[in-house]
């Protein structure tokens, strides 16, 4: 994403609070039977017949459970508003692809849903609502819409915007002597020896989660060719691209994913947000992998002290390598023929628009709004992520050019080779394969 588009979306827009997407707890639920739904000023006429008092049932299915809280003050507050309106809110992370399309095939689509941005837009294009017209669509920053677009059709709204890369913890760092986060990975490997040898663990993986290696692979596909990520992805979805033929594909980003290993945690297919989060908070962990901007509220919620630190990826010896991704990464849709539609158009616009939705983003979820004219959250990953990409560029947001089937295989197979079943080229042969089938027909 370009420089200029990422001070769009961070210092123009509103957000939530921690999804790989991004992010969540791989095992986690939540269901509640809380409320909400608000008129909104000046709605569209699409929505005007959503004043009734009979009462309504809002289902909502969404991942990102790490946002869970927020989103039942969320709904309370909507409650108070509507007291007519019933929202039941459903939310995992690590299946959700797979129950999202149990729900579809048995004819039960949830009144709103989530799904990755960009390419996937498409994939759930059959089910979801144009909002274009609505009010909300007018508030949406510009970088946000644009990762929601089918044509001239808006078929997404973001419950936040999001940076990616290395969250760490600076106190150690200091404490070994590091007085600047490595920039190459010759340097992160130095930084790992030193951390260990002072007793602390270098790294808090997440791999138990299949999403935390599609954060992380974002990051390798941006330095393998930069100025043309939505080319290189497509080529290896019609099967024209090689993993062994990108250096920083199948020799660095395997690099790290066996430094995270070797210097992480004891079972790092146990590992997971949770996990990830505890870790770094305790301050006996300097390093999490595969997580960005969602994470630091619940971070200081455990540890108020921390002195976090964010940055990118050190790829190889190449230090311009070294950026963090910003962007919306994961959209909600709202099911076009919804048998109360009117009632799931007036929430969503009144989530955008009404003064308590406005500064929910920000103070409430913790998050980069999507909307513009509200101010970011006062958190450390945000104002250093945002230094970094004005002093350095923004790496693309390469995981939207895919769909969550393939992120989802992909994930699965670098389990399977940290865990020793596939070894690297075996895992490359699978990942292609993989990219062809899920993705493939698509482009």
């Amino acid at each position: 994403m370009k420089k200029k588009l990422l001070s769009v979306l961070l210092c123009a827009a509103i957000a939530l609070t921690m999804l790989a997407g991004c992010g969540g707890s791989g095992s986690d639920g939540n269901t509640s039977d809380t409320a909400g739904t608000a008129s909104t000023a000046g709605a569209a006429d699409t929505t005007a017949a959503a004043a009734s008092d009979e009462p309504v049932e809002i289902n909502i299915f969404i991942s990102m459970p790490e946002y869970a809280d927020a989103i039942e003050e969320l709904i309370a507050a909507y409650k108070e508003e509507k007291p007519n309106v019933t929202i039941n809110y459903e939310t995992t992370q690590n299946d959700y692809p797979t129950l999202l399309k149990a729900k579809l095939n048995s004819g039960e689509c949830p009144d709103i849903f989530a799904s990755t941005s960009g390419k996937e837009i498409e994939v759930y294009l059959d089910y979801s609502q144009d909002l274009a017209d609505q009010p909300l669509a007018e508030v949406m920053s510009d970088p946000v819409k644009e990762v929601m677009m089918s044509g001239d059709e808006l078929h997404g709204l973001s419950i936040k915007g999001n940076y990616f890369g290395v969250v760490y913890n600076k106190a150690i760092f200091d404490e070994v002597g590091i007085t600047e986060f490595p920039s190459t990975f010759q340097e992160l490997e130095a930084a790992c020896e030193a951390i260990q040898a002072a007793g602390y663990t270098p790294f808090s993986t997440g791999f138990a989660e299949w999403w935390v290696f599609k954060h992380v692979f974002q990051h390798y596909v941006n330095a393998a060719q930069p100025d043309d990520v939505d080319g290189l992805i497509k080529a290896f979805a019609s099967g024209e691209a090689h993993i062994a033929d990108y250096p920083e594909l199948y020799d660095d980003f395997f690099n790290f994913i066996d430094l995270a290993v070797k210097y992480g945690d004891s079972k790092p297919l146990e590992s997971d947000l949770s996990t990830e989060v505890a870790a770094l908070a305790s301050g006996n962990t300097a390093m999490i992998c595969g997580q960005g901007a969602w994470v630091e509220t619940s971070i200081l919620e455990i540890n108020p002290e921390i002195q976090i630190g964010f940055n990118g990826y050190p790829i190889n010896d190449d230090s311009t390598n070294l950026k963090v991704i910003g962007g919306s990464d994961q959209a909600l849709r709202i099911y076009k023929d919804s048998a109360v539609l009117d009632e799931v158009l007036e929430f969503c616009n009144w989530w955008y628009t009404s003064d308590y939705g406005k500064q929910w983003f920000a103070n409430v979820a913790g998050v980069i709004p999507p909307i513009v004219g509200v101010e970011a959250p006062d958190l450390e990953v945000v104002k250093q992520g945002d230094a970094l990409v004005e002093a350095n560029g923004s790496g693309t947001l390469a995981i939207v050019y895919s769909t969550d089937s393939f992120h989802q295989a992909f994930g699965e197979v670098m389990q399977a080779y940290i865990a020793g079943t596939l070894d690297k080229d075996a895992a490359c042969a699978e990942i292609e394969v993989k990219w062809v089938e899920l993705e493939g027909a698509q482009n």
